[in-house]
């Protein structure tokens, strides 16, 4: 069964997840892994403050000229693969192009941080399979959608224009929940097994 979640916001507050497991014999790699997935996501908030391409940009010369371009590969550490529709995953590099239906999966000790078009940034944690299923963004209007598959693993979101300007257009799957946007600053952690 499915559940579905609202994640609030100041306006719209509900009660936090937690975020920290119950108490038990937590193995030192689960903690290793976790402090390095803590590093991933405090870099990418540097990453966040470097800025976005202008999401009003219609400029061809700017990195999202494309119509199918979803975003972009920012910041990446360690072994990071990308595998778009229909072909099998591969190697990438930092400044590499997003569309949607990609798939990104990060190994142990490995991370990537990516920014869509509207300025949204997604962080992916170590040991983590996430698929882009949909992303869209009307830069006249500044509508659009998104929904983002986590498979496993951890990713941290920092909304852009469609999650501060039509949130409920904001959506995020696991294998046993569908998450509805609300705030604009938040984790979600997939199990591999539900």
């Amino acid at each position: 069964m499915r559940k579905i979640l609202n994640i609030g916001s100041a306006i719209d507050p509900l009660p936090a997840p937690a975020l920290v497991p119950a108490p038990s014999s937590t193995s030192r790699p689960a903690v290793r892994t976790g402090l390095q997935a803590a590093a991933l996501f405090i870099v990418a908030g540097h990453a966040f403050a470097q800025g976005v391409p202008a999401a009003t940009s219609t400029s061809p010369a700017t990195e999202f000229a494309a119509p199918a371009q979803a975003g972009v590969l920012k910041l990446m550490r360690g072994d990071v693969r990308l595998a778009s529709k229909g072909e099998a995953p591969r190697p990438v590099t930092s400044g590499e192009r997003l569309a949607s239906a990609d798939r990104i999966v990060t190994g142990p000790d490995s991370g990537v941080s990516l920014v869509l078009r509207d300025g949204t940034t997604l962080v992916v944690g170590p040991s983590s399979r996430l698929e882009l299923k949909d992303f869209s963004f009307n830069t006249t209007t500044q509508e659009g959608s998104l929904l983002v598959a986590l498979l496993e693993g951890s990713m941290r979101m920092m909304s852009g224009l469609v999650g501060k300007l039509h949130p409920e257009t904001v959506r995020i799957e696991t294998k046993t929940a569908l998450i509805g946007v609300r705030g604009t600053d938040f984790i979600v952690e997939a199990d591999p097994q539900p």
